[in-house]
């Protein structure tokens, strides 16, 4: 006699066969492409790095004024003649960098500081056709998972607006007769922001994709809300100091003092607000900016702090870890920052402290999405 039924159960007919429960159910249909498009989003998110640096050495290196057009296309091809070679040096001998600051310079210097530059905006041709193949693979192969589509539109729509900054920075610095020898420092911060917020949606993007959807959507209910709260205020203040150290970098405000911990032997650096009217001190004024740079540091280790201790409070270890990791790196990008002052800026050293704010951001950003995602490994981790 067959045990007894619950009423809202469905009674097969009589010699059906029943369907076998597959686990995993949740994924099945879901799942697109996930493997390939998160090795997609690595590779994307290793070349914006790679990116980043290259910026930071064509800065370093005074090279970034060397080409003086925003050609997209042809641009991708260097001058392959000594006579193309001489055209471009004479639109750069044209400018006020090279008038004012670079005269020394002959045809073999220019080459130098050309390459550089030409490799930067090479670099950004390349992520722009590493995404475009990769999207339109994707799509035309039906590989896109559901709700995908427009995340993974977003990367190359913020890549498209990074390379119109970045023309609307290089031309705030190619001037004639007004004296300008770099680019304009808040267009820099905008430019290397954006490169920043680039870098966040994809590590988000491979952050998500590294789990399945069934994980997700049971880690959202052992989600730390406070913790989660606490993480996001972290990844603004790390945001705002990254653009003042791009503020620093647009002045060459590092090298102003370097001393440490004081400044010319003050606290406050002398002559902070000596530029009329006194709101651009706070855009122009060496010392003041390298100041601001550095109090906005101290306040985000103690932030930095707080947060280290309230992720060690979590019950998950994979979050108490994280947020470990994140605070050491952010010390270490202190003792960096303090090194690169100290010793003149080296390029060596400051390259190091550029790709440091990288770590620092993505390390808090994965903080960020454990708390939201917390990893549960087992139900005595839980009760812990």
């Amino acid at each position: 006699m067959s045990g007894k039924r619950s009423i809202f159960e469905e009674v097969p007919a009589e010699g059906a066969q029943q369907p076998a429960t597959a686990p995993g159910g949740i994924d099945r249909g879901r799942r697109g492409a996930r493997r390939a498009i998160r090795a997609w989003l690595i590779l994307l998110f290793a070349l914006v790095v790679m990116m980043i640096a290259v910026g930071g050495l064509t800065r370093l290196t005074g090279s970034g004024l060397s080409i003086t057009e925003w050609r997209p296309v042809s641009g991708a091809l260097p001058p392959l003649s000594e006579a193309d070679w001489q055209a471009e040096f004479e639109k750069y001998q044209a400018i006020d960098q090279f008038s004012i600051q670079n005269r020394w310079m002959e045809l073999a210097d220019f080459k130098v500081i050309y390459w550089w530059e030409w490799s930067h905006r090479q670099l950004g041709r390349l992520i722009g056709l590493v995404w475009a193949l990769g999207f339109a693979g994707f799509l035309l192969a039906r590989r896109i998972p559901p709700g995908w589509h427009l995340r993974l539109l977003i990367p190359g729509l913020l890549g498209a607006a990074q390379g119109a900054v970045g023309w609307w920075m290089v031309a705030s610095g190619i001037t004639a007769g007004q004296g300008a020898v770099a680019v304009a420092s808040y267009r820099l911060a905008t430019h290397l922001g954006l490169a920043f917020a680039i870098l966040g949606v994809l590590a988000w993007y491979v952050f998500l994709l590294g789990r399945t959807e069934r994980d997700l959507m049971q880690a959202r209910r052992s989600r730390d809300g406070a913790l989660f709260g606490i993480a996001t205020g972290w990844l603004h203040f790390a945001f705002l100091q990254i653009l003042l150290g791009a503020m620093v970098a647009g002045i060459d405000a590092g090298r102003s003092f370097a001393d440490w911990p004081l400044m010319g032997g003050q606290i406050v650096p002398p002559n902070a607000w000596i530029i009329e009217p006194a709101w651009r001190n706070l855009f122009e004024n060496a010392g003041l900016v390298q100041f601001i740079h550095r109090i906005i540091a101290y306040l985000l280790l103690a932030f930095g702090v707080f947060a280290f201790l309230r992720g060690r409070r979590s019950v998950h270890e994979a979050v108490r870890f994280a947020f470990s990791l994140a605070f050491a790196a952010l010390f270490l990008q202190l003792v960096l920052g303090i090194l690169t002052v100290v010793y003149g800026v080296p390029w060596q050293v400051a390259i190091l402290h550029q790709l440091g704010a990288i770590a620092v951001f993505v390390l808090i950003l994965r903080a960020r999405f454990l708390a939201n995602y917390p990893q549960v490994t087992s139900l005595r981790e839980v009760r812990r």
